[in-house]
């Protein structure tokens, strides 16, 4: 463990690329005597700020060369940096070769990940990956017991703060923490460029790489997990997929790992439908769609979709693909909702938002494209699974009748629906949809029979909480996430009223469940797609 042993900071190098937060520093290093060595742009805002700078260039007798890669790889300066102040041999080398210690280094990278999210040129990417500043982290980290390291300007006022209670002097505890942070810095960083190159610079992306690292970033700590007892927190990583990760939060209390987790599945859900198309609404409730519709307006959309399920509905999360409106506001407001998530708000909606008191509004500012590719990871005991994104979706070409009796133009409209929310309900997923709107929706059962079984229930209750005379499932079609492993959820569809059915297909049992639906007049589209969801 590292010592409580304050220790002294004589010396220090700046070299930061962001420089917000350096002035304060500065005065503070001034305040304390602390001699500052610098490089290039940092050296000349330093002198900008009135502080007195040794150059780099000065301390090593070496000049930057080949356009600045090389300029702090020297040994008067790793030699300043990784010298153990209490080792003789050490202090014999330093005074051998003319070494003076460093014992603070400020250092904050190239930006390699803004300029890689901003989709510069290859060779500009690479120019942004630093060699200097990791190798200076590296060995100011490794060296804490006797070198102070900062990598980010928030970090400033704790240095600044143990400086002034300790007349110039650092403590090992700060020490070992902020060389923690330097450590993890340098590890995102050198994992961020790994994926870069792995997935966009020629690598084989079918080939899973021998190593892979994850990273991210606190967006915020959490009160508690799925439950009480547990912790928890939010990281957001450097892909810009529009979301939670990138929403503004308007109004409401703070957002929970729960609200978080349900939020992303219910936008992820309508940002499969094309706004310019449709307005769509989903209503989620544990990761699982309890009512999804498209319309031509959002207000009309969130009416069908609550129609699905209004009692699974209440507590409940609300996106929609198209900026809220104050009509659908207005619906949205008459009964508790937990968050609601947007691509953007007017004034209106905005208003009638803030009045509901426990009500979080989220501005994601775009829609995550549902084509896009990307990784999802699952943990396991001693390892973690990674797969690409459900980005799969079948066309006209890939939907194959099997049946005597071809679906109607407006069943195979309902058909493709169902399908595309299929792929977000959790297996074994049944969904009965009608007039692209849910008419019924059963999830995670251990057999398809029981989710069909399910999602009927649900069909009728709703119509009967509508004043309907028949079941919402009566003329619906029904989609299933896999194939039906036999015949008895095809029928249970049949008798709750479907007229068609769209599944993958490929059961050894397919002919029985084909002869099935020719017997009781129903149409029937095979995908070859199967969507499950664990």
């Amino acid at each position: 463990m590292s010592s409580p042993t304050l220790r002294p900071i004589k010396r220090a190098l700046i070299s930061v690329f962001d420089k917000s937060g350096l002035e304060a520093l500065a005065q503070a290093l001034m305040r304390h005597g602390i001699e500052v060595i610098s490089t290039g742009g940092t050296a000349k805002a330093l002198k900008e700020m009135g502080v007195a700078v040794t150059d780099v260039a000065q301390v090593t007798g070496f000049p930057e060369i080949m356009d600045g890669r090389v300029k702090t790889l020297h040994p008067k300066i790793h030699g300043g940096l990784l010298a153990m102040r209490d080792k003789p041999a050490h202090l014999d080398a330093m005074q051998t070769h003319g070494i003076a210690g460093i014992d603070l280094l400020v250092c904050n990278l190239y930006p390699f990940e803004e300029t890689m999210a901003r989709g510069a040129a290859f060779d500009e990417i690479v120019e942004t990956i630093d060699i200097g500043g990791p190798a200076m982290i590296r060995a100011a980290s490794k060296n804490h017991e006797h070198v102070c390291v900062l990598v980010q300007p928030q970090d400033y006022d704790d240095l600044i703060a143990e400086l002034d209670a300790h007349q110039g002097h650092v403590g090992g505890t700060l020490r070992r923490k902020l060389a923690a942070t330097a450590f993890a810095r340098t590890a995102a960083y050198d994992t961020l460029i790994a994926q870069w190159l792995e997935s966009g610079a020629g690598a084989d992306n079918a080939r899973a790489p021998q190593r892979l690292s994850v990273t991210g970033t606190l967006k915020q700590s959490l009160r508690y997990g799925e439950n009480p007892h547990q912790s928890a927190a939010f990281y957001v990583t450097h892909d810009r997929r529009y979301g939670v990760a990138t929403a503004e939060q308007l109004c409401g209390k703070e957002l929970s790992y729960n609200n978080i987790n349900d939020t992303d599945a219910a936008y992820e859900l309508v940002a499969e439908f094309n706004p310019d198309t449709h307005a769509a609404v989903a209503i989620i409730k544990h990761a699982n769609p309890c009512g999804v519709a498209l319309a031509d307006n959002l207000a009309d959309a969130y009416r069908l979709a609550l129609r699905c399920d209004p009692v699974s509905a209440f507590g409940g999360i609300v996106a929609v693909n198209r900026p809220l409106d104050g009509a659908a506001a207005a619906e949205i407001a008459k009964i508790f909702t937990e968050v609601v998530i947007a691509p953007d708000a007017d004034d209106e909606a905005r208003a009638i938002m803030a009045q509901k008191k426990n009500l979080r509004l989220l501005i994601a500012g775009g829609l995550p494209n549902p084509q896009e590719p990307g990784m999802t990871l699952r943990t396991v005991a001693g390892g973690f699974l990674v797969q690409t994104r459900d980005s799969g979706r079948v066309s006209g070409e890939h939907m194959r009748c099997v049946t005597k009796r071809q679906p109607t133009a407006q069943e195979m409209a309902d058909l493709a629906f169902a399908f595309m929310v299929c792929k977000h309900v959790k297996s074994n997923a049944i969904v009965y949809a009608k007039d692209l709107a849910t008419a019924g929706i059963g999830a995670g059962q251990m057999n398809r029979r029981d989710s069909s079984r399910i999602a009927a229930l649900r069909a009728a209750e709703a119509a009967e909480q509508a004043g309907l005379a028949h079941s919402l499932a009566h003329g619906s079609v029904v989609a299933s996430d896999a194939f039906f492993p036999f015949a008895d959820g095809l029928i249970a569809a049949a008798e709750a009223g479907a007229t068609a059915v769209i599944q993958p297909g490929g059961s050894i049992r397919d002919e029985e469940v084909i002869a099935a639906a020719d017997e009781r007049g129903l149409a029937m589209i095979f995908t070859g797609m199967r969507h499950f969801r664990h």
